[in-house]
């Protein structure tokens, strides 16, 4: 799927509830490409704390973010990865993408209130929807980044994300 065979890690980075995982998953199984989740990485201590309903800082994401970015050259070493990752600022982002050019951020863009209206139809493992609103407020729309409205349906995304991709 890559354009010029080479190995990449696509970022799919958005608020909660904007389709990370289901969009992951299902390109995953298109792709043949291993998925993973960014929350699975989290430390303990950053799980607790939003399992209390407190927005993680800055602090508690760089370690976070470290790991991330170490695991990510681990799967550009072997081949092409997708990763589900919040990266709602252009700082995390900058340490995700690093001097990567194989790595592609896909921006799911969706609405306060589409997201809203998801969020209050299902329940994350630690993610209350409380945070939501915290969410935005952290959220620095990416200059550079292919963005998909989160409007349709996931099969549309993936598609939307494939053809940027390069098939």
């Amino acid at each position: 799927m890559a354009g010029h065979g080479e190995n990449q890690v696509v970022v799919l980075m958005g608020v909660c509830g904007s389709g990370k995982t289901t969009i992951g998953h299902l390109l995953s199984q298109q792709t043949g490409w291993p998925f993973y989740d960014g929350d699975d990485f989290h430390p303990q201590a950053n799980v607790e704390k939003m399992a209390r309903g407190e927005a993680l800082d800055d602090a508690d994401r760089q370690p976070w973010l470290a790991l991330l970015a170490g695991e990510m050259d681990k799967w550009l070493a072997a081949g092409s990865a997708i990763l589900a990752c919040s990266a709602l600022k252009e700082a995390y982002r900058r340490i995700l993408v690093g001097d990567r050019p194989q790595v592609r951020v896909v921006y799911l863009k969706g609405s306060k209130e589409l997201i809203r209206q998801r969020l209050a139809a299902r329940v994350h493992r630690y993610m209350p929807s409380t945070l939501l609103d915290s969410q935005f407020a952290a959220l620095e729309e990416p200059a550079e980044a292919l963005v998909v409205e989160v409007l349709t349906t996931p099969d549309a995304a993936v598609a939307q994300i494939r053809d940027a991709l390069g098939g």
